[in-house]
């Protein structure tokens, strides 16, 4: 049945050519679990400079387009090149626009044409399909980068014979992204004032949300977990687009993401000291002994949890139930090992906490994915107190790693770690409720009791080794849906 299905998946981030965080990741994987099952899934992005600089095989396949930006009419290339998995990828070409440092934006805040650049891909992506003269099925867009695609397919392009009456799935992986912009800029888009720009369309408090236009216009909505699209429909995460979600709940469903285990594997890991499974444990000590060394910690840590974090330094992350709780949490004979970047006053506590704390608390400011890996092999418990998290995937590369998640009740952590009860050897990690130091200070004593039960532990960890968060599972849920919006 799936081979029926042909799926056009646009996204302003793609592993392995551009990421700045999860999206890219879920971008990268997804559309190759789903050719895995049959669908003709295709996927289009721009072609930015760490995509142009890559080691890919590029291939020219439309010389020329006409793209239109308000009432401009600027000329576009497009390229196109195969994941590993054998998924066709298509990269939007206009230097001006994407050949930039980075994707989004630079320290000194967002790119102020971030509207022109990402309508320029909406627009660019559809006259792909027009000049490839492919039709697919389903338009999937992914935040909102891409939310003004299932609006322009209600307006601009419903009278395409390529375009017209194709549905679109919009999922949101972060509703705190939502694309809001001037009102006056709305002719750039391509909409029209009349039709569009009113409170049940992408009118969001006087100014214009790309985010609502995909929540708005496409035909189903999907969010990173199930206990996530319940929540946004709440005052306290729905960030003001609570009302059109609720409005929408019929249409709204979360699918966990997954994981790609050829990459967050320990026992294929190359960036491991010694790679380790089930039945092979001892490669574990071994790179906690070497994480010990590399972070300059003590050697005594090697007997005593070591707890680790990588992640965006940035209050929604907990870093400040982290920070405010340090010595509390350290009075408890434990390390720390952080890796991340983000928010100036994190970045300065956590460097203070290390100097402070010689030989217990290492912290690394800055993205370094081997390390990233090592911290997920060498620690024992891994910290994710987050204030919201839509799905979150650490957790469920912790419980492949033998690490144990230590996590907030909320989103796609509630979904996915279940308490450990020491009387029945039942649940896979910790968890606690109220984002307060209190809450998560109890946790972490409970976890290092537990600790200090070494059978317990090793029961622990390899209830967690058991979890199977592979992304065949969401596939098939995104098919079904598909399926759905086809009328099948």
């Amino acid at each position: 049945m799936a081979g029926e299905v042909k799926t056009f998946f646009l996204s302003s981030e793609v592993v392995p050519f551009a990421k700045t965080g999860g999206l890219a990741d879920v971008a990268g994987a997804l559309p190759g679990a789903l050719r895995a099952l049959g669908v003709d899934v295709r996927v289009a992005l721009p072609l930015y400079r760490s995509a142009r600089s890559g080691n890919f095989p590029l291939e020219r396949v439309i010389e020329r387009i006409e793209v239109p930006l308000g009432k401009w009419i600027l000329p576009s290339s497009v390229w196109a090149t195969e994941t590993k998995e054998g998924v066709k990828v298509y990269l939007v070409e206009r230097e001006d626009m994407f050949d930039r440092p980075n994707l989004y934006g630079n320290p000194m805040g967002d790119y102020y044409d971030n509207l022109e650049r990402f309508s320029f891909f909406c627009h660019a992506a559809l006259r792909t399909l027009e000049a490839l003269g492919w039709r697919p099925d389903v338009i999937h867009c992914n935040d909102w980068q891409t939310g003004l695609v299932p609006a322009l397919i209600s307006g601009p392009y419903r009278h395409s014979p390529l375009l017209s009456g194709i549905p679109s799935v919009f999922t949101i992986h972060n509703l705190g992204y939502q694309g809001i912009f001037p009102a006056e800029k709305l002719p750039l888009t391509g909409l029209d004032y009349g039709e569009f720009f009113h409170p049940e369309g992408v009118e969001f408090w006087g100014n214009l949300s790309l985010l609502k236009a995909g929540i708005v216009y496409s035909k189903a909505i999907t969010t990173v977990s199930p206990t996530y699209a319940k929540e946004i429909q709440t005052p306290e995460f729905g960030l003001g687009m609570e009302g059109i979600l609720h409005h929408r709940r019929e249409v709204l469903r979360g699918i966990l993401n997954g994981v790609d285990y050829t990459l967050w594997n320990p026992a294929t890991d190359p960036h491991l000291a010694e790679n380790y499974y089930p039945g092979k444990m001892g490669g574990k000590k071994r790179c906690k002994e070497a994480l010990i060394q590399e972070m300059g910690l003590e050697e005594r840590l090697l007997q005593r949890p070591l707890l680790g974090m990588t992640t965006r330094l940035a209050a929604q992350k907990g870093l400040d139930l982290v920070t405010e709780a340090m010595e509390e949490i350290l009075a408890l004979d434990v390390g720390m090992v952080i890796l991340g970047t983000g928010e100036d006053y994190y970045h300065k506590a956590l460097q203070r906490a290390a100097l402070e704390n010689p030989g217990k608390v290492a912290v690394r400011i800055g993205f370094d994915e081997p390390l990233a890996h090592r911290i997920m092999a060498g620690v024992d418990i891994f910290l994710i107190p987050s204030r919201y998290e839509p799905c979150g995937l650490t957790q469920m590369y912790a419980f492949k790693y033998g690490t144990v998640p230590l996590v907030r009740a909320t989103g796609g952590l509630e979904d996915t770690v279940r308490p450990f009860d020491p009387t029945t050897g039942q649940g896979n990690g910790f968890k606690f409720g109220p984002h307060t130091r209190e809450a998560f200070l109890q946790c972490i004593k409970e976890a290092v009791r537990v600790y200090e039960k070494p059978d317990l532990w090793r029961l622990l960890v390899l209830n967690g080794m058991k979890e199977d968060f592979s992304w065949e599972r969401s596939a098939k849920e995104y098919i079904d849906l598909y399926m759905s919006v086809m009328g099948r």
